[in-house]
């Protein structure tokens, strides 16, 4: 799940999110080097909570917050909802993983929601509110806006390269 609320003279706040409790990428790249996963991270094909990396890739993802309660299933419920039965498109239960050769088209779905401010509050009072509430958080130490360390490696890599472990390569 994905957001982006454009700011006045600053770059945007950028949400971009798994609704499983840690993305499917971070579970394929512990996979490769042989690493346990946390629990809580995902099940097994049985439905057991695994620690396996690779017994996960076989299992399923669990949904953000499922070991303390049904907000984060309901919240990724309204999402899978939103993109697949709205346009037609396969459940995720449905779909092969893009991340393997085999298998059928996943045939994924997706839906953009776009809200013009100008429309509702007006762009200046909508940008006028964001400043509110981002100079507020920034009112705390260790606040880090959503979006900002992605843009931050973005343009470090620009000018330096990345770095790309061995195990992400084969």
């Amino acid at each position: 799940m994905a957001a982006v609320f454009p700011r006045r003279d600053a770059a945007p706040l950028m949400i971009d999110l798994s609704l499983s409790e840690a993305a499917r990428g971070k579970v394929m790249v512990a996979a490769k080097q042989g690493k346990p996963i946390p629990v809580g991270w995902a099940l097994d094909k049985e439905g057991r909570p695994t620690t396996d990396a690779q017994a996960a890739l076989e299992g399923s993802m669990l949904p953000v917050g499922a070991a303390s309660s049904p907000k984060g299933a309901m919240l990724a419920l309204v999402v899978e909802l939103l993109v697949t039965a709205l346009v037609g498109a396969q459940f995720g239960f449905e779909a092969s993983s893009f991340f393997e050769d085999a298998g059928n088209r996943p045939r994924i779905g997706q839906a953009f929601i776009v809200i013009d401010p100008g429309a509702l509050t007006g762009s200046a009072s909508y940008l006028d509110r964001i400043e509110v509430l981002v100079t507020e958080m920034l009112r705390d130490d260790g606040v880090r806006l959503p979006g900002a360390r992605r843009e931050r490696l973005r343009l470090d890599a620009e000018q330096k390269g990345i770095d790309v472990p061995d195990a992400l390569l084969t």
